[in-house]
Protein backbone atom coordinates (compact mmCIF):
# COMPACT_ATOMS: atom_id res chain seq x y z
CA UNK A 1 0.00 0.00 0.00
CA UNK A 2 1.22 3.62 -0.61
CA UNK A 3 0.05 6.22 1.99
CA UNK A 4 -0.23 9.67 0.33
CA UNK A 5 -0.78 12.63 3.09
CA UNK A 6 -3.10 15.42 1.86
CA UNK A 7 -3.44 19.02 2.86
CA UNK A 8 -5.08 18.11 6.14
CA UNK A 9 -2.84 16.11 8.69
CA UNK A 10 -3.56 12.54 8.97
CA UNK A 11 -5.82 12.69 5.95
CA UNK A 12 -4.09 9.91 3.68
CA UNK A 13 -4.86 8.97 0.40
CA UNK A 14 -3.94 4.75 0.01
CA UNK A 15 -3.28 3.37 -2.81
CA UNK A 16 -3.73 -0.38 -3.52
CA UNK A 17 -0.32 -2.12 -5.01
CA UNK A 18 -2.40 -4.97 -6.98
CA UNK A 19 -0.24 -8.08 -7.53
CA UNK A 20 -1.61 -9.17 -11.28
CA UNK A 21 -2.18 -12.16 -13.21
CA UNK A 22 -4.08 -13.88 -16.06
CA UNK A 23 -7.10 -14.33 -13.16
CA UNK A 24 -7.03 -10.41 -12.10
CA UNK A 25 -5.29 -8.96 -9.34
CA UNK A 26 -4.90 -9.48 -5.36
CA UNK A 27 -4.21 -6.70 -3.08
CA UNK A 28 -3.51 -5.64 0.76
CA UNK A 29 -6.43 -3.25 1.94
CA UNK A 30 -5.31 -3.43 5.35
CA UNK A 31 -2.47 -3.91 7.38
CA UNK A 32 -2.04 -2.90 10.93
CA UNK A 33 1.61 -2.63 10.81
CA UNK A 34 1.43 -0.33 7.81
CA UNK A 35 -1.37 1.99 9.36
CA UNK A 36 0.94 2.24 12.81
CA UNK A 37 3.99 3.29 10.89
CA UNK A 38 2.07 6.26 10.06
CA UNK A 39 0.38 6.80 12.99
CA UNK A 40 -2.66 6.18 12.01
CA UNK A 41 -5.72 4.68 14.33
CA UNK A 42 -5.60 0.74 13.79
CA UNK A 43 -8.89 0.17 16.03
CA UNK A 44 -11.80 -1.35 13.83
CA UNK A 45 -14.62 -1.72 15.39
CA UNK A 46 -17.70 -1.28 12.43
CA UNK A 47 -17.69 -1.94 8.97
CA UNK A 48 -20.89 -0.13 6.91
CA UNK A 49 -21.79 0.03 3.15
CA UNK A 50 -23.34 2.76 1.32
CA UNK A 51 -25.39 1.77 -1.90
CA UNK A 52 -26.76 4.66 -3.84
CA UNK A 53 -29.40 4.32 -6.74
CA UNK A 54 -28.70 7.60 -8.54
CA UNK A 55 -26.06 9.77 -9.76
CA UNK A 56 -25.91 13.23 -7.72
CA UNK A 57 -26.45 11.88 -4.54
CA UNK A 58 -24.74 13.56 -1.30
CA UNK A 59 -24.49 12.34 1.85
CA UNK A 60 -22.80 14.32 4.61
CA UNK A 61 -21.47 15.96 6.36
CA UNK A 62 -21.21 13.91 9.01
CA UNK A 63 -18.91 13.43 12.58
CA UNK A 64 -19.07 11.92 15.94
CA UNK A 65 -18.45 14.42 18.54
CA UNK A 66 -16.21 13.41 21.58
CA UNK A 67 -15.85 11.31 23.06
CA UNK A 68 -16.37 8.82 20.30
CA UNK A 69 -15.07 10.63 17.47
CA UNK A 70 -14.08 8.30 14.12
CA UNK A 71 -11.43 7.83 11.99
CA UNK A 72 -12.58 5.97 8.86
CA UNK A 73 -11.30 4.37 6.16
CA UNK A 74 -13.63 4.46 2.74
CA UNK A 75 -13.41 2.45 -0.13
CA UNK A 76 -15.74 2.84 -3.35
CA UNK A 77 -16.08 -0.36 -4.65
CA UNK A 78 -19.02 -0.15 -7.35
CA UNK A 79 -19.23 2.99 -9.57
CA UNK A 80 -17.53 6.37 -8.52
CA UNK A 81 -17.74 9.21 -6.11
CA UNK A 82 -16.45 12.66 -5.24
CA UNK A 83 -15.04 11.90 -1.49
CA UNK A 84 -14.89 15.37 0.70
CA UNK A 85 -13.45 15.73 3.85
CA UNK A 86 -13.36 18.79 6.57
CA UNK A 87 -11.12 19.51 9.25
CA UNK A 88 -13.33 20.59 12.08
CA UNK A 89 -10.17 19.95 14.65
CA UNK A 90 -10.00 23.09 16.39
CA UNK A 91 -6.03 22.64 17.00
CA UNK A 92 -5.74 22.16 13.55
CA UNK A 93 -3.54 23.55 11.31
CA UNK A 94 -5.99 23.30 8.78
CA UNK A 95 -8.96 24.11 10.66
CA UNK A 96 -11.84 25.24 8.42
CA UNK A 97 -10.09 23.54 5.53
CA UNK A 98 -11.58 20.72 2.65
CA UNK A 99 -10.25 18.18 0.01
CA UNK A 100 -11.80 16.05 -2.51
CA UNK A 101 -10.72 12.59 -3.96
CA UNK A 102 -12.59 10.57 -6.62
CA UNK A 103 -12.63 7.07 -5.58
CA UNK A 104 -13.70 4.63 -8.08
CA UNK A 105 -14.31 0.87 -8.38
CA UNK A 106 -11.22 1.09 -11.11
CA UNK A 107 -8.89 3.72 -9.25
CA UNK A 108 -9.02 1.44 -6.32
CA UNK A 109 -7.98 4.42 -4.25
CA UNK A 110 -8.95 4.64 -0.46
CA UNK A 111 -9.27 7.64 2.14
CA UNK A 112 -8.26 7.44 5.52
CA UNK A 113 -10.19 10.14 7.35
CA UNK A 114 -8.51 11.30 10.92
CA UNK A 115 -10.94 11.64 14.06
CA UNK A 116 -12.60 15.52 14.23
CA UNK A 117 -13.18 15.62 10.33
CA UNK A 118 -16.29 15.82 9.02
CA UNK A 119 -16.95 13.23 5.91
CA UNK A 120 -19.39 13.02 2.67
CA UNK A 121 -19.25 12.30 -0.91
CA UNK A 122 -21.55 12.92 -3.78
CA UNK A 123 -22.21 9.81 -6.50
CA UNK A 124 -21.18 10.29 -9.82
CA UNK A 125 -22.74 7.29 -11.33
CA UNK A 126 -26.19 5.81 -10.66
CA UNK A 127 -25.87 2.31 -8.38
CA UNK A 128 -22.70 3.37 -6.62
CA UNK A 129 -21.80 1.76 -3.80
CA UNK A 130 -19.22 2.84 -0.68
CA UNK A 131 -17.99 0.14 1.72
CA UNK A 132 -16.38 2.20 4.88
CA UNK A 133 -14.57 0.69 8.02
CA UNK A 134 -14.99 2.51 11.71
CA UNK A 135 -12.86 3.34 14.80
CA UNK A 136 -15.85 4.04 16.70
CA UNK A 137 -19.47 2.35 17.05
CA UNK A 138 -22.00 4.72 15.86
CA UNK A 139 -23.17 6.44 18.48
CA UNK A 140 -26.38 8.62 17.42
CA UNK A 141 -26.70 10.83 20.36
CA UNK A 142 -22.63 12.12 19.22
CA UNK A 143 -23.66 12.13 15.79
CA UNK A 144 -23.51 15.76 14.49
CA UNK A 145 -22.91 17.01 10.72
CA UNK A 146 -22.39 20.84 9.10
CA UNK A 147 -24.20 21.93 5.92
CA UNK A 148 -22.93 20.41 2.93
CA UNK A 149 -23.28 23.91 1.19
CA UNK A 150 -22.09 26.24 4.34
CA UNK A 151 -20.69 29.40 2.77
CA UNK A 152 -17.86 29.46 5.56
CA UNK A 153 -15.94 26.23 4.15
CA UNK A 154 -17.33 26.67 0.19
CA UNK A 155 -17.40 23.37 -0.54
CA UNK A 156 -17.23 22.65 -4.32
CA UNK A 157 -19.31 19.34 -5.28
CA UNK A 158 -19.17 18.54 -9.23
CA UNK A 159 -22.60 17.83 -9.79
CA UNK A 160 -25.68 20.85 -9.38
CA UNK A 161 -28.91 19.95 -7.17
CA UNK A 162 -27.63 17.02 -5.15
CA UNK A 163 -30.61 14.12 -4.10
CA UNK A 164 -30.39 14.36 -0.36
CA UNK A 165 -32.57 13.61 2.53
CA UNK A 166 -33.79 16.00 5.04
CA UNK A 167 -31.21 15.02 8.02
CA UNK A 168 -28.18 16.27 5.49
CA UNK A 169 -30.44 19.46 4.08
CA UNK A 170 -31.21 20.86 7.57
CA UNK A 171 -27.41 20.26 9.63
CA UNK A 172 -26.90 23.50 11.04
CA UNK A 173 -24.33 26.44 9.48
CA UNK A 174 -21.57 26.61 11.59
CA UNK A 175 -20.47 29.44 13.40
CA UNK A 176 -17.10 30.36 13.18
Amino acid sequence: MKFIELELPGVYIIELEPISDERGFFARSWCIDEFEKHGLNTKLVQCNVSYNHRKGTLRGMHYQTKPFEEAKLVRCIRGSIYDVILDLRPDSAAFGKWVGVELTQNNSKMVYIAEGCAHGFQTLEDETEVFYQMSEFYQPEYGAGVRWDDAAFQIHWPLPNPIMNDKDINYPYWQL
